[in-house]
């Protein structure tokens, strides 16, 4: 596909978007029906369509509307190209542009790339450095790795992937973590990642992993999902480790990932647990906003409504009420979210504090992507003795 097609497919997938289907479906979509684009034709059409969602408003802006052909014209124009250049309606390229087209858009405001009425709880995050988060929010965010340390060391992994042609780096002060500077779409096929030497997890929830000593005993990935916490959790000390999710189908992949990064993690369903007693630490990953990772799924942040936020925040505090019975006297909850906003996080532990008598909080972190790479909260309870 020349890069006027890939541009009016991309076209295609966000009227689509624009229209409330998926991203993901619409793309799937538009695969289906192009059967003649490559594997790097669909690659440079994800990359433009992700790119316009991370800064939809000012490709608004430039571009002089909504539709999916202005949100491609505004892209263009963001990035310094002439839109003009592709868009001249040969070979499968968007027809030439109006009058109007040429005439431009409007200049956009340093604050349109997220809806107006999150910026008050960002801000309340990040202070003076909220047009910094902003920016941020409109870049890709970087690939990070984790290395099985039970496995092979950092060196080793380095080595290992450069021979399937990705190219990573560790990163200053973080014992397990290696960003990719290059071939980060051949991860999946590496000898390195499918024999377990390294699994993908973003640097801010290494950091937070590895920051909590955790006990010995018995501990539980209540809300595990893949399991990628649970693995690092076992990598990181030698307890027992266990998960559970509400839907187990989420963990169908986690036994024989386990078993290539050389740890056992045992699932357990709903009736298996109930039989298990009370753990010495109780982790609760829990749906949330996903506010901190906003620049690696951008449509999450169109998605959000007050109202869903609201909502999101009567499951985190069930969740909590749920998972502290299954920790033992003095023993820890821990609790993550993978969002900036208070109201989530130091909000939702004090509630919970102040409605549960004897707990205490031993110790709390947040990163925002101007500290890591996507913003990522945690919070250790200690619960009261017997």
């Amino acid at each position: 596909m020349t890069p006027g097609a890939r541009l009016q497919a991309t076209i295609v997938v966000l009227d689509a978007w624009v229209a409330g289907m998926p991203v993901e479906q619409a793309l799937t979509n538009w695969a289906r029906s192009a059967r003649y684009a490559g594997s790097g034709d669909r690659a440079a059409v994800r990359d433009h369509v992700y790119d316009i969602m991370r800064a939809r408003g000012t490709c608004a802006a430039l571009g002089g509307g909504e539709t999916g052909r202005a949100l491609a014209i505004g892209l263009l124009r963001m990035q310094g190209g002439d839109p003009a250049a592709l868009f001249t309606g040969q070979g499968h390229a968007p027809d030439p542009l109006s009058e109007a087209e040429l005439a431009g858009g409007a200049e956009p405001a340093e604050t349109a790339d997220v809806p107006g009425w999150t910026l008050p709880l960002l801000e309340a995050r990040v202070g003076g450095e909220l047009a910094p988060l902003l920016g941020a929010f409109r870049s890709r965010a970087p690939v990070y790795l984790r290395v099985n340390l039970r496995r092979i060391d950092l060196p080793g992994s380095v080595a290992a992937l450069a021979r399937d042609g990705v190219a990573a780096e560790p990163v200053a002060g973080a014992a397990t973590a290696l960003v990719v500077t290059s071939g980060a779409r051949r991860i999946k096929s590496s000898a390195a990642y499918q024999d377990g030497l390294v699994e993908l997890q973003d640097l801010s929830v290494q950091r937070a992993v590895r920051g909590i000593d955790w006990p010995e005993g018995r501990i539980l990935d209540y809300c595990a999902g893949g399991g990628g916490k649970a693995l690092a959790i076992a990598d990181a000390c030698g307890s027992q480790v266990f998960a559970h999710d509400a839907n187990p189908g989420r963990m169908a992949d986690l036994p024989p990932r386990a078993e290539r990064a050389g740890v056992v993690i045992r699932t357990l369903d709903r009736a298996a647990l109930a039989r298990m007693g009370r753990f010495d630490a109780v982790l609760c990953d829990v749906p949330c906003s996903g506010s901190g990772t906003w620049r690696r799924d951008p449509e999450a942040k169109w998605r959000l409504t007050p109202e869903r936020l609201a909502e999101l925040e009567r499951v985190q505090a069930a969740i909590l009420a749920e998972a502290a019975p299954l920790v033992r006297p003095g023993g820890w909850l821990v609790y993550m979210t993978c969002s900036l906003f208070h109201a989530e996080n130091e909000a939702q532990i004090a509630r919970f504090c102040a409605q549960a008598t004897g707990w205490q909080v031993a110790q709390t972190g947040c990163d925002t992507p101007l500290s890591a790479s996507d913003g990522f909260f945690h919070a250790v309870l200690r619960a009261p003795e017997a």
